[in-house]
C-alpha cells in the first residue's frame, strides 16, 4: 500500500487530494467523495481499506475554492451550538456546489484518476453530500462511470427544479444506495420517488435501508457512527466494485 497527498488542476483552482493505491502495478480506479466534514484520517482509513482490495482510489477536497484540507476545523459536534454554527458556516461551501461546477470539477477529477489508474471507466463512492455530488458527476460523465454507491446519501430527491433525481435518465452506471432509516435528509418518502423514477429511467440499482443507522453511520470520528453498518458497506461496495470493474487483463 502507499499513499500521498496530490494536487488536481481544477476549473477554478487547485484542489488538494488524497491517493491510495496497493501497488505501482494499474489497477481501476475509485473516486470516493467525502462527506462535508473534509479530508480527515477518517476519509483516508476508508480510501486506504478500498485501495487494498485492488484499486486506485482518489479522494479530492471538493471545497478547493475555500482552501486547503482541512477547509474548516470540526469542533464538538456534540454541542449543539457548536454544531449549529458550524453547519452555518459549511453552507455557502455546499451550496458553491451546483450541477454545472460538480460536471466541470468531476470532469478534473476523472481526468486525473484516468492517468493514475488503468485505463477505462472508474467508479464512484460517496457519503452523505458526496452521495449527490457522485451522482451529478455520474450524471455529466456518463460513459466514464461504470458504477455509483451512495451511502447514508441525503437530498436526492426533493422538489427543487434542480432536485439530482430529475436526472436520472442520464446516468448510465449500476447504482447502489445504502439509506439510513434515521435520516431526515432522505425519508422514506424521498426513497420511493428516487426509486420510482430510477425504475422509469430503466437504471441498474439496488437500494437498501440500514435498519438501525443514522446519517453518518460510516464515518468513525462521527456521532452517528455504526460499526455493523460501516462494515455491511464495505462488503457491499466490494461486490460492486468486482462487478463493475474488472481487473486489468495484464493482472
Amino acid at each position: 500500500m502507499s499513499s500521498t497527498t496530490v494536487e488536481i488542476i481544477a476549473p477554478d483552482g487547485v484542489a488538494d487530494a488524497y491517493l491510495a493505491r496497493p501497488d505501482d502495478e494499474p489497477h481501476p480506479g475509485v473516486l470516493f467523495i467525502m462527506d462535508a466534514f473534509g479530508l480527515r484520517p477518517t476519509i483516508e482509513e476508508m480510501a486506504d481499506r478500498i485501495a487494498a482490495d485492488g484499486y486506485v482510489v482518489l479522494a479530492p477536497n471538493v471545497f478547493y475554492r475555500a482552501g486547503r484540507s482541512p477547509v474548516l476545523a470540526v469542533p464538538d459536534l456534540t454541542d449543539p451550538g457548536e454544531r449549529a454554527s458550524f453547519f452555518q458556516s459549511l453552507r455557502p461551501l455546499i451550496d458553491q456546489l451546483t450541477p454545472e461546477r460538480l460536471a466541470a470539477d468531476g470532469a478534473a477529477y476523472l481526468d486525473y484518476l484516468g492517468r493514475a489508474a488503468a485505463p477505462g471507466p472508474v467508479a464512484v463512492t460517496g457519503y452523505c453530500m458526496g452521495g449527490r455530488v457522485g451522482w451529478r458527476i455520474a450524471a455529466a460523465h456518463p460513459d466514464r462511470v461504470a458504477a455509483l454507491a451512495a451511502f447514508h446519501p441525503g437530498g436526492l430527491a426533493t422538489d427543487a427544479p434542480d432536485s439530482p433525481h430529475r436526472t436520472a435518465a442520464e446516468l448510465k452506471a449500476e447504482l447502489y444506495f445504502g439509506f439510513a432509516d434515521q435520516d431526515p435528509s432522505m425519508t422514506a418518502e424521498q426513497i420511493a420517488t428516487l426509486e420510482r423514477t430510477l425504475d422509469e429511467a430503466g437504471a441498474r440499482y439496488g437500494s437498501e435501508v440500514y435498519d438501525g443507522a443514522r446519517h453518518g453511520y460510516t464515518m468513525a470520528d462521527g456521532t452517528a457512527y455504526n460499526e455493523v453498518a460501516r462494515e455491511r458497506h464495505f462488503g457491499v461496495l466490494r461486490e460492486l466494485l468486482e462487478r463493475a470493474l474488472p481487473p486489468p487483463a495484464s493482472a
